[in-house]
């Protein structure tokens, strides 16, 4: 646990704008939840998380990738807030340590209010490590430890394993490696369009997805509505789809796709996602969601298969 001296927050452009708005800005009040399961799988080893836990690893990866950190970095916060809180937001600790990395506000960390925010402690924790020198090359225990600062220095070294596997298939390097297993409830919402043509809770995921990973290449949807350029039936017309576009498709543009599919996947039962479609490969939520990722049969109609197979572009709609 951190014992050490706060650093001043870095500007907006260097954080990303999620370290301003802050986790309440992003869940919109709508609580993490828990009891079902979500799974990454890598090279053989898997790796169990209950939905919160998911959720919470899923925004510090997401938060790392957001501001251009690489995968290292999100395995090094990762194993730090496995030992720390075991990925949980929890509201006590030793001494006045709080949140998912047990940062003391007593200790220069920001206030008990901040500290609890996960956007704001995951930014805190990485202001931190990018000022350890050379700490993509240091054992993750070390570099974790170069931040925290606890009385446990070693202690970290017992979750790096599971935290490389979270990593790398949340950082998008490892494809369909992350699914989760939600039980599809969703209550009733406004099918209201908003300002941007999407309904309320399609809004909300094309806002998060933008204060998380920063400004992308957005379609499916504009003001008042669309209605055409999709195919029959498509979630599109009823404004409950959002398109992010990663062009040209290629191995980088691959890794970025899947780092946010992946993210949507941990947060479908937060924000109420329905489908996320990327790379010819297809998760629903609901009971097909046992069956992770899918093979994705498009529609047989003419056009580039690049688009018809979602290798392109991340397709996410939200239940009605």
């Amino acid at each position: 646990m951190r014992m050490g001296k706060g650093v001043a927050l870095l500007g907006a452009a260097a954080l990303g704008v999620s370290a301003y708005l802050g986790w309440d800005v992003l869940r919109e009040a709508t609580p993490f939840s828990g009891g079902e399961q979500c799974t990454a799988t890598v090279d053989g080893r898997t790796v169990q998380l209950e939905v919160e836990q998911a959720e919470n690893a899923a925004l510090i990866t997401g938060i790392a990738v957001g501001r251009g950190l690489p995968a290292r970095a999100a395995t090094i916060a990762l194993a730090t807030a496995y030992q720390e809180s075991e990925l949980y937001n929890i509201d006590y600790g030793d001494r006045d340590s709080l949140g998912l990395f047990q940062q003391r506000p007593s200790q220069g960390w920001g206030t008990a209010e901040q500290v609890l925010d996960p956007v704001y402690a995951a930014n805190r924790f990485y202001d931190e490590l990018v000022d350890v020198e050379g700490y993509e090359s240091l054992e993750v225990t070390v570099a974790a430890q170069r931040v925290q600062r606890s009385g446990f220095p070693d202690a970290y070294a017992d979750h790096e394993a599971d935290a490389r596997v979270l990593a790398s298939a949340l950082t998008g390097n490892s494809r369909a490696a992350f699914t989760c297993e939600v039980d599809g409830d969703a209550e009733e919402a406004s099918d209201d369009l908003t300002a941007s043509g999407l309904v309320p809770r399609a809004d909300k995921v094309r806002r998060e997805v933008e204060n998380v990973f920063g400004q992308q290449s957005l379609g499916g949807f504009a003001p008042g509505g669309v209605r055409d350029g999709h195919m029959e039936g498509s979630t599109h017309y009823d404004g409950r789809a959002v398109d992010v576009f990663f062009r040209p498709v290629d191995e980088t543009n691959r890794v970025r796709g899947w780092a946010l599919a992946h993210y949507l996947v941990a947060m479908a039962d937060r924000l109420d996602v329905q489908t996320v479609i990327f790379d010819d490969r297809i998760w629903k939520n609901g009971w097909r969601s046992g069956s992770g990722w899918r093979d994705y049969d498009p529609p047989s109609r003419s056009g580039d298969r690049a688009i018809l197979e979602h290798r392109d572009h991340v397709h996410v709609d939200v239940f009605d």
